[in-house]
């Protein structure tokens, strides 16, 4: 109950945000912040239009009201207030009268599509549009339009959200999710509620490393607060971009830039172990923001989890990405594995043998009564041999459970109480 119960809980979170006008900057991104405030205490970032972050400039600002396009009759036959999907992001404001030919070159569709309405930006160019399905624009005729795009494109702010908790080490693990999307559920509406349900996790959590869990619109984001916090940024010694976790495709990891970080085998390792299907991918500098943090110039290890990746699914980037797309199963099954990774990486010590020289007897110590005997025998009493051969102070308990094929949890438990039974030390980093 208390699983189902927690898909339910992501599920609505998707569903209070999912109205919501998103893009880059603006009312939108802050109320969408405002929202996440509400389950946990984030920090709000304002960056002003036109600060040099690296090779790029904070955008300006671009906030929108209303958009609609009339007929001759005086009916709406594309309607902002319908979906805000139906405008072409940062479009400039225009209030006008054109000619269907006119008008044509500023209408998207999706043929292939005709009922799906395709999601467009115009960013870092200053124009304007309507996207509208196939079937609307076959619906227009050889007439006259009354066009208004009612939004302000003005120097302002550039908003982000960051948590910071800090842990025993002052080492960081990074956990990054992009907000800048509109009414668009698996990209990212998903990342960002079950990322909003990992930090309540950690908020409770007895923590080994610090965590910094930021939720920033996409590219212009990451590259705006690596510039501002280009000297902590050494710190970050795991890390994570978590986008696309609600669909019903199997659990994706792309690796870090490095290849072979301990989060790649953390997150390899979880995924094995869950049962299910699973891809991993090696690096590409296309996707999401793991393509910032690992830039050459930082080479962050910082990896990519998602179900099915971006532009992999027909959904992507339409009105199809929507409340029936994703759903409470999937979003409880990508937390859990977050979950499981989280605890990995906060359980993954190195550990020296006390009584290295033959086996320790184990029976006098009650050992084979705690972990064996009828249906608990196998596994369990693997991991104990495994974890006392391997326990050299080489070997991380990451070590012994990929070479073993057992999971981490068991791994760790196992370690605990050898430690416990004062057979192991935890040896100092």
């Amino acid at each position: 109950m208390r699983e189902e119960r927690l898909g339910h809980d992501l599920y609505k979170m998707v569903e209070e945000l999912y109205p919501l006008c998103r893009s880059i900057t603006g009312n939108g991104v802050r109320e969408t912040l405002a929202k996440l405030q509400e389950k946990i205490p984030l920090s709000l970032h304002e960056v002003p239009s036109g600060t040099a972050v690296f090779d790029w400039k904070v955008p300006k600002e671009w906030n929108i009201q209303d958009a609609y396009i009339k007929n001759r009759h005086g009916t709406k036959v594309v309607d902002f207030q319908k979906s805000n999907l139906h405008v072409v992001g940062y479009s400039v404001p225009i209030r006008t009268t054109l000619s269907f030919n006119e008008l044509k070159p500023h209408l998207f569709t999706l043929p292939d599509h005709p009922d799906w309405i395709p999601y467009r930006t115009s960013y870092y160019k200053e124009d304007w549009g309507f996207c509208l399905s196939h079937n609307q624009w076959l619906n227009l005729q050889e007439e006259d339009y009354e066009v208004c795009i009612d939004s302000t494109l003005e120097d302002g702010f550039l908003t982000y959200g960051e948590l910071f908790l800090r842990g025993q080490s002052p080492d960081e693990v990074l956990i990054s999710c992009h907000i800048c999307h509109p009414s668009l559920c698996n990209d990212n509406l998903s990342g960002i509620a079950v990322v909003t349900y990992l930090a309540k996790y950690l908020l409770k959590k007895n923590r080994r490393y610090s965590y910094r869990i930021v939720f920033l619109p996409g590219t212009i984001g990451p590259i705006t607060w690596l510039s501002l916090n280009e000297e902590r940024v050494t710190r970050i010694k795991h890390g994570l971009v978590v986008a696309l976790v609600g669909d019903p495709g199997p659990s994706t990891y792309k690796k870090s830039r490095r290849g072979d970080a301990e989060i790649d085998r953390v997150v390899a390792h979880v995924l094995l172990q869950a049962g299910s299907d699973f891809q991993i991918r090696e690096f590409s500098p296309y996707g999401y923001d793991e393509r910032q943090y690992c830039s050459p110039g930082f080479n962050l290890p910082v990896g990519c989890f998602m179900r099915t990746p971006n532009g992999c699914f027909p959904e992507y980037h339409t009105s199809a990405d929507n409340l029936n797309l994703v759903q409470p199963q999937y979003l409880r099954d990508s937390f859990v594995k977050l979950l499981s990774v989280v605890d990995t990486l906060e359980g993954n010590k190195t550990y020296s043998n006390l009584n290295p020289k033959c086996e320790p007897q184990l029976g006098k110590r009650g050992l084979y009564r705690t972990l064996s005997g009828q249906a608990e025998r196998g596994q369990k009493e693997m991991a104990l041999f495994w974890i006392l051969n391997m326990s050299d102070g080489a070997h991380s308990l990451l070590d012994v459970a990929e070479r073993a094929n057992i999971p981490f949890a068991l791994i760790k438990q196992t370690a605990d109480l050898l430690e416990d039974n004062g057979l192991l030390r935890e040896c100092s980093t």
